[in-house]
């Protein structure tokens, strides 16, 4: 999935300018969202790589015109009607009109500690012995999905050298999807500049990125 949010490497946006001291929210309602955005998806009809797919699905107009808590309700609407939760009818009422699914769990305001505390841990045992060693060159694979990837556009059929070997972790690409956790083994790959932006690049830049191993093939 070539979506909007997958911006390494595209030209016009101007540089990345960290805001001094930046607040968690830059107004009440932001806070609202990741509120919202929390507790619905602890009912349990979906995943965070559904809920990441769901944001980068949004239309690039959509997207680029669209705050970050702008893109997660926008996000939230399409799950919640996908699932069944919400119709169109409800929204534009701005109430509950249509019946609705009923969740597997509600999340209670007592239980927000624990839950957040204990967070969403997606490492999995692996059976099958990791294929890669830190210090292997690899070459990341050239595809371009019609659904959910975690591998960058730019990143793509790229020379790297395997910095680190993880555990094994869900496979966002079937998960997104309703197709299975599929865990994989993951590995810190590490690109020197030029191999990602080509002539001109500063040679004292590195990129890392983390892969699945099913992005990665022997060199």
């Amino acid at each position: 999935m070539n979506g909007p949010h997958d911006l390494g490497g595209q030209m016009g946006f101007g540089p990345v300018a960290p805001e001094k001291d930046e607040p968690y929210f830059h107004a009440a309602w932001e806070r609202r969202a990741l509120g919202v955005t929390l507790t619905a998806g602890g009912m349990g009809a979906w995943n965070i790589d559904e809920s990441r797919h769901a944001r980068e699905s949004l239309h690039p107009a959509d997207y680029y015109s669209s705050s970050y808590y702008q893109i997660w309700i926008k996000a939230l609407e399409t799950l919640l009607k996908r699932h069944g939760f919400v119709t169109e009818r409800d929204l534009a009422a701005g109430r509950a009109v249509d019946p609705a699914a009923t969740p597997k769990r509600v999340l209670k305001a007592a239980d927000l500690p624990a839950v957040l505390a204990k967070g969403g841990p997606c490492d999995r045992p692996i059976a099958t012995p990791a294929r890669f060693r830190a210090g292997d060159r690899v070459r990341t694979k050239n595809f371009n999905p019609t659904g959910h990837t975690r591998l960058p556009r730019y990143a793509r059929g790229r020379n790297g050298t395997i910095e680190a070997v993880h555990d094994g972790f869900v496979f966002p690409d079937s998960n997104a999807h309703g197709r299975g956790e599929n865990p994989q083994w993951v590995y810190t790959v590490v690109f020197d500049g030029a191999e990602i932006w080509g002539e001109g690049a500063d040679p004292t830049l590195s990129v890392s990125i983390d892969a699945w191993e099913s992005y990665l093939e022997p060199t």
